[in-house]
């Protein structure tokens, strides 16, 4: 929500500007005289630099995300797929644009700044905008909580707020004063309005010889042919110990002493205070006061009576005495009956009369009422404090020399051992393996055969600990386990091979100038025409697949083509002509599209103008400082910066 104001400064427009940028810091002379503490930054450009701290946090961000799509991304695998390289480049380029623009001397003044911030706050959802409710003062203390809920703080994101309106107002001025030529649009039009006939036949199976059998060194060719399909990956055989709270907790037992006593200590928060409503007249003075107490008493309306000192009543609903800011109208309020009105009140906000419009009662919690949430809470406590001595048991016992499987079983824990199951957690027919947390699987594959890990907590009462009990590396099959699944794909490939090789002789008659007619009568097939194919309407003809497709928009008119046919199998095809699209047409898309080719071209632009800017600045990275922040150890990097081996663990 704080970050709408940001969206245009992120969008493509977002670096343009720097073609133009990096011609005028030409004749500043921006040279490298920045000068950064080594090992204490992740980015350093210009006189801006990123602590690794921050990056932390950016990256936690990112996982958060992913988390909530589904998707699980430790730290190594983010380096294994180059998302912390990507991270930091882009940041790299955000933290160059600002300090060009900063050093260029467009700074947004301080009034500018806090009138767009007033805005943000404003078009928060009433609940979480940092105002006190009572007296609807700002209040830091909100303000900095709200910004800790997204991983911010008052000064980092005002200062974010200030580059962000310096960026928006460089980016409006020059995307306003770009556009496309006309010839632009012109070509895309041109591009997607051009229309093709297609004429195709499909090779029929039955006119190619079908393969032989084949023999089992065809096979295992075959086999080492296509080893990376066909490599099963490592699996290994785990038990796992689990110390449960959730499993211990329905044999949980309480004590009604401690029930008792847990609701006793909680009595008086559990209950809801009296609370009263009112409204309040503020008055000039103390002899105003009296005559508008004298008015509200009399049953005049609380707004009619304000009104006659130029005034509004304050309205104020179901309060109690301790969130009222004026003790002294607080003590007046709750010294009244329904429907009564004060004296004047000379309280610390001015003088004002109050008139009691409702109570509300205290309610007092009883035991029986509190009892099934007390219950079901000291269970759970229960349960946690029964784990974690299982744990401290098992800890013993195999500090004690116990293996896994002893210790665990004098602890009571359950223990469960796998069948084979790959890093994924599945099991050799693909399907997930139950009670293995990603945490635990990591752990079990970073030991070696017969290793067992410390106790791994999960939170809540869970705790793990893992013992591979055997590695089976990863492997080809053997050719008799598949070799029927093997032969059926074999013989498939040969067949489409010899189809292929006859689309391509049947392709070359028809390029010497024979008919398409007569090359698919005499393979025993039909030619089938489609008029009219264009870039706009291709959806309209996905049934012809997009390998052809593909291969209509690529082809030379008259020059036939094979392509796979979209159920399998190839076909010959030709593009029999060409038409432009219409005048009038192409035209208004011209027109139409003009826009869009504007910001293309914009957008086209901007990606160059980061790297020239990166590299106008010197801006430096420091990767392996980045991976540091986000727990990465890069101790265990190869020095190409590839996938991190594995760790070993004491066995």
């Amino acid at each position: 929500m704080l970050a709408g104001f940001r969206s245009f400064a992120k969008s493509p427009f977002a670096v343009v500007l720097f073609g133009l940028l990096i011609v005028s810091f030409a004749v500043f002379g921006i040279s490298d005289v920045f000068r950064h503490p080594p090992g204490k930054w992740v980015i350093a450009a210009g006189s801006r630099n990123v602590p690794p701290e921050d990056f932390k946090t950016r990256f936690e961000g990112y996982r958060k995300q992913q988390q909530a799509q589904g998707q699980t991304i430790t730290p190594d695998l983010a380096v294994e797929a180059g998302l912390d390289r990507q991270m930091l480049q882009q940041l790299a380029l955000q933290e160059s644009m600002a300090e060009l623009i900063h050093q260029m001397g467009i700074r947004p003044s301080d009034k500018l700044v806090g009138d767009i911030l007033r805005e943000q706050l404003a078009a928060l959802p009433p609940g979480q905008r940092p105002f006190d409710p009572i007296t609807g003062k700002f209040d830091p203390k909100m303000y900095a909580a709200l910004l800790a809920e997204n991983q911010l703080n008052p000064a980092r994101y005002e200062a974010t707020l200030r580059d962000d309106i310096a960026q928006t107002q460089m980016l409006a001025a020059v995307a306003g004063g770009l556009r496309a030529p006309r010839i632009y649009s012109a070509l895309q039009a041109a591009y997607g309005l051009e229309a093709r006939d297609l004429a195709a036949f499909a090779i029929n199976p039955s006119i190619v010889e079908k393969p032989a059998p084949p023999t089992d060194a065809q096979l295992q060719a075959f086999m080492k042919e296509h080893a990376e399909q066909l490599t099963r990956p490592e699996t290994r055989v785990l038990s796992v110990a689990r110390f449960s709270a959730k499993a211990l907790e329905p044999s949980a037992t309480v004590n009604e002493a401690d029930v008792v006593k847990t609701f006793n200590f909680r009595k008086d928060t559990l209950g809801v205070a009296e609370t009263r409503s009112y409204v309040q007249v503020f008055a000039p003075d103390a002899k105003a006061a009296a005559v508008i107490a004298q008015r509200l008493a009399k049953g005049d309306q609380p707004a009619v009576v304000a009104s006659a000192y130029g005034k509004q009543p304050v309205m104020i609903d179901s309060k109690p005495k301790s969130a009222l800011p004026d003790a002294k109208v607080a003590a007046a309020v709750f010294a009244l009956a329904e429907g009564q009105v004060s004296p004047p009140i000379a309280g610390d906000l001015g003088v004002s009369v109050v008139k009691l419009v409702k109570i509300n009662p205290p309610t007092v919690p009883t035991l029986e009422s509190q009892r099934p949430a007390i219950e079901a809470e000291l269970k759970v406590q229960a349960a946690q404090a029964k784990a974690y001595e299982q744990t401290q048991t098992y800890q013993d016992a195999h500090d004690g020399g116990a293996n896994l499987l002893d210790a665990a079983a004098k602890a009571g824990a359950l223990v469960l051992t796998t069948a084979p199951i790959a890093a994924q957690g599945v099991d050799e027919s693909g399907q997930p393996v139950p009670g293995l947390t990603p945490e635990v699987l990591k752990t079990a594959f970073e030991l070696s055969s017969g290793g067992e890990s410390e106790l791994i907590e999960a939170g809540k009462g869970e705790y793990y600990a893992v013992r591979v009990e055997k590695v089976i590396p990863k492997a080809l099959p053997p050719l008799a386990e598949i070799k029927p699944q093997l032969t059926q794909q074999w013989m498939i490939t040969k067949l489409l091979e010899r189809m292929k090789a006859k689309a391509d002789e049947l392709g070359a008659r028809v390029k010497k100038g024979e008919s398409m007619e007569a090359v698919a009568a005499a393979a025993g097939s039909n030619v089938q025409r489609v008029p009219n194919i264009t870039r706009e309407n291709a959806r309209q003809f996905q049934g012809l697949g997009r390998d052809l497709l593909v291969a209509t928009f690529g082809a030379k008119p008259g020059e036939p083509f094979t392509a796979r046919a979209p159920q399998g199998g190839f076909l010959v095809a030709k593009v029999e002509a060409v038409r432009p699209g219409a005048a009038p047409q192409m035209a208004r898309i011209t027109e139409a599209m003009r826009g869009q080719t504007s910001q293309g071209l914009l957008r086209d632009v901007s990606l160059a103008a980061q790297d020239a800017a990166k590299a106008q600045l010197k801006t430096k990275v420091n990767l392996d400082l980045a991976r540091q922040a986000i727990g990465v150890d890069t101790t265990l990097l190869p020095k190409d910066g590839g996938k991190p081996k594995a760790k070993e663990k004491a066995q």
